[in-house]
């Protein structure tokens, strides 16, 4: 049962926040747009408690809930340091990162996002294909 209902719930949380985002601010939302403005804009308190509370429900889940899935093996600094760089270097490429272009741009039926999220997960499946 948890298979479908913990999903199914967090989609509808996704879901719930991003048109409460956007109705209360006018905005789409977007962690790596809500990241820039955390480190560049002069408005920082909203875009820190967004990130925050990312962080804090992330941490709390793992903490309050049994894992099902094995932590990955540890990997290199160097490698993790690099692959951060080359997500970053991608969101910008793209205008965007996964939930700006695949949860809310093609909600508005954005024909970029639907684009964009086409090649996310092609080449996530590659990705996971070849190493796997």
């Amino acid at each position: 049962m948890d298979i479908i209902f913990n999903p199914l719930v967090g989609g509808l949380l996704i879901g719930m926040a991003t048109v409460i985002y956007l109705l209360s601010l006018g905005k789409v939302i977007g962690i790596s747009g809500i990241l820039s403005q955390l480190l560049f804009s002069k408005e920082r308190l909203l875009p820190f408690l967004f990130i925050a509370g990312l962080i804090i429900g992330g941490s709390a889940y793992g903490v309050l809930t049994e894992q099902t899935v094995a932590f990955p093996e540890t990997r290199s600094p160097l490698l993790l340091i690099v692959s951060g760089l080359l997500v970053g270097y991608g969101t910008r490429l793209g205008s965007g990162c996964t939930s700006g272009h695949g949860v809310c741009g093609i909600s508005r039926l954005s024909p970029r996002s639907l684009v964009a999220t086409l090649i996310f997960m092609t080449t996530a499946i590659i990705t996971v294909s070849i190493l796997s």
